[in-house]
């Protein structure tokens, strides 16, 4: 396969916009499966939810890859969940891909996982084309949808299909380029029918194709020109300007459809392979090994020195399974390739092509393609290259735990626990698990409520471990308040070389929500400080991050400005100066009248009107400040802040209010200060914790 007819994409969307439908739909038009499943009410499931908790709950954890052929193009497709409590999934995948596919529901429109979604896309530059889904559903208005896509992601999203009739009426739709009518006729939708557009359509149809090509002009010069001079445009170059500005991630053009009734989902995948990029045309960079600053590209050309890199990985029955994307180079079976980062030499034993959970053995891969190696031990993320020392990739960004929950197994299964807790950890950066001192509990920390809830019904499920779960607790920070100074002496003299370190300074609080929440600043001139020991004093302060003075959560958002201090010829050691740190820390912190800050989450709810008063009035009881609402064809969408604390169990308490009509979806937002009373409380709570645990 010639890598220009190479497309690597993936789908991804809010939860419940039909993405896995449409994965479903691509795989049967391409004729990768034969019979269509959906993703709930009986049957087997949809392909691309292959684990039996997906089948059963109706939605997506994994990201699963498949490869389809469209009009001799070879397209990896990879769908994405939606839920945000399985973020890094679509953060892994988009890490990797060179385009996608953002599916919008017809009635929802842009909802908060797809604003994220946005963010991720735009994190790793991934062109894309947009598709309005469900324009089935009553109340659908693909206009509207745009107009969001405008405002919320700032994106210029253009209509480059008009749909005919909405909701029941929806029939087919018109191609703005080709200026034809398109309806699916057949069984399943399968054959896809050109006519004329009718009398009655057609003026709309003009002022919309207007509009479009308005919008392309500002991305080429010659459209602009023969729009200005009213000549006619001819549909290759209608095409290539469409690709060019795709490309450049400045415009998205959006098509329309319904996966669920089989409507407009060839001419989306002729969309992906026409405007999306080929491994050809996506510019990636590497760093080189020593040396950070240097930027190397990497070609997609199969006779250079093989660049991969693990971007997920899978244990299964037979061992693990690494799904790696090849940029560079080419891989054979039976090989031996270096992990950048360990500079260990693995053979790839066994390379395999994945359609979901099933695996077709192949003889080798090359630059552009995604494959799964089998068998071999690594961690997401990794470079492998056929060198030692050659680049490394850029990693993934990993978002920060917000939720923690304690696990205890039956005594038999401790050991059977641990073995699958060390797998999910490998397997998900975001799943992290401790061990709590004070109560010897371990301690699971995740995304959501969600996110916990299925890795504890997997060990049940997949370990066969009886294990209980504790109530889910808030993972809450600590922040200084204000600024201090700092002159703190270390002395101790007990017979022989005694310790002494004294350090002066600044212990300042930034802003927590930033990319560093610890700074530390060496100012000290004139020796006044021996160099050899500044760095242990930056160690002690670090290392007393884990622990706030209040009720003893991790702190963030401390600079520390070292100025001055003093040192003895006998007495001072690093040991001295790292221990003059730990102790200062305390006393600064506490000095700081520091506060506690807790996750805030953005909750988007849905229900009928009727029930608007109730959720709004239950919202605020929870400490919860509504944003927006907005009522549309009599369903209330309220946008509201609420702390995570307040959230558990929330699912169960929005259903009884609604009748079970409401439903809703939650992402972090921020980390804010907690109201006073709720601070004491939070302390109060933990000495209690710590006198049980003493006891």
């Amino acid at each position: 396969m010639k890598l220009e007819k190479v497309r690597n994409i993936g789908i991804s969307a809010h939860i419940d916009s039909g993405k896995t439908t449409l994965s479903e739909r691509i795989l049967f038009y391409a004729g990768r499966i034969h019979k269509i499943e959906d993703v709930r009410g009986g049957g087997d499931g949809a392909t691309m939810d292959h684990m039996e908790l997906e089948k059963e709950r109706g939605i997506t954890i994994t990201s699963a890859a498949t490869s389809l052929e469209w009009k001799g193009h070879k397209i990896n497709l990879i769908d994405t969940p939606g839920h945000v409590d399985f973020t890094v999934e679509v953060e892994r995948s988009l890490r990797v891909l060179d385009g996608a596919v953002l599916v919008l529901c017809s009635v929802g429109g842009v909802q908060s996982q797809s604003i994220t979604v946005d963010r991720q896309m735009k994190r790793y530059q991934v062109p894309r084309v947009a598709f309005i889904n469900k324009m089935d559903r009553t109340g659908a208005n693909a206009d509207k949808v745009v107009g969001m896509m405008r405002d919320k992601l700032n994106t210029d999203a253009v209509l480059v299909q008009l749909p005919i009739g909405a909701g029941e009426t929806f029939s087919g739709l018109i191609d703005l380029v080709t200026m034809k009518k398109i309806t699916f006729e057949g069984d399943q939708g399968t054959e896809v029918v050109e006519t004329e557009i009718p009398a009655d359509l057609l003026e709309d149809a003009q002022s919309y194709r207007h509009a479009m090509l308005e919008s392309m002009s500002m991305y080429n010069d010659e459209l602009m020109e023969l729009l200005l001079s009213e000549e006619e445009v001819s549909e290759e170059l209608i095409h290539k300007v469409m690709r060019d500005a795709v490309q450049n991630q400045g415009f998205t053009p959006v098509f329309v459809g319904s996966a669920f009734k089989n409507k407009g989902v060839q001419p989306l995948l002729d969309a992906v392979t026409r405007y999306l990029p080929s491994p050809l045309e996506r510019e990636i960079k590497a760093r080189q090994v020593g040396d950070e600053t240097q930027l190397m590209s990497l070609e997609p050309d199969p006779s250079k020195p093989f660049v991969g890199m693990a971007f997920k990985i899978v244990e299964d029955p037979y061992g693990q399974l690494t799904f790696l994307r090849v940029y560079q180079g080419s891989i054979k079976k039976g090989e031996m390739y270096f992990n950048q980062r360990t500079g260990r030499k693995d053979r790839f034993s066994r390379i395999v092509r994945m359609h979901s959970d099933e695996r077709e053995e192949i003889e080798g891969a090359e630059a552009g393609d995604i494959v799964a190696i089998m068998g071999i031990d690594c961690a997401s993320g990794e470079t492998y290259a056929s060198e030692r020392d050659y680049c490394t990739l850029e990693s993934m960004f990993v978002p920060e735990p917000v939720i923690k929950v304690s696990v205890t197994p039956a005594r038999a299964d401790a050991d059977k626990m641990t073995k699958a807790l060390q797998r999910f950890r490998k397997e998900d950066p975001t799943f992290q698990v401790y061990n709590d001192e004070e109560t010897n509990e371990t301690i699971i920390c995740g995304m959501g409520e969600l996110h916990l809830e299925i890795y504890i019904e997997r060990m049940r499920r997949e370990y066969k471990i009886e294990v209980e779960a504790g109530a889910p607790k808030v993972s809450y920070r600590e922040t200084p308040g204000i600024k201090v100074e700092f002159d703190y002496k270390h002395k101790k003299q007990t017979g022989g070389s005694g310790q002494y370190a004294h350090i002066k300074g600044e212990f300042t609080p930034i802003d927590p929500e930033g990319e560093k929440t610890f700074e530390f600043e060496d100012h000290v001139v004139g020796g006044r400080i021996p160099k050899q020991f500044i760095a242990p004093v930056e160690k002690g302060m670090r290392d007393s991050m884990s622990k706030g003075p209040l009720a003893g959560y991790p702190v963030v958002g401390v600079r520390i400005d070292l100025r001055d201090g003093s040192y003895h010829d006998v007495d001072s050691s690093e040991r001295a100066f790292q221990i003059a740190a730990q102790g200062c820390f305390r006393e600064s912190m506490q000095k700081s009248k520091p506060m506690i800050l807790e996750p805030i989450m953005k909750c988007e709810l849905e229900c009928p009107e009727d029930y608007q008063g109730d959720v709004v009035g239950d919202v605020i009881r929870r400490r919860g400040l509504v944003t927006s609402t907005d009522i549309r064809d009599g369903i209330s969408y309220i946008i509201a802040e609420v702390p995570l604390a307040e959230t558990f169990g929330y699912a169960t308490d929005l259903r009884s209010m609604t009748k079970g009509q409401g439903t809703f979806t939650m992402e972090l937002l921020a980390y804010r200060k907690v109201p006073g009373n709720v601070q004491e409380a939070i302390i109060a709570a933990r000495s209690k914790k710590e006198l049980a645990g003493a006891s």
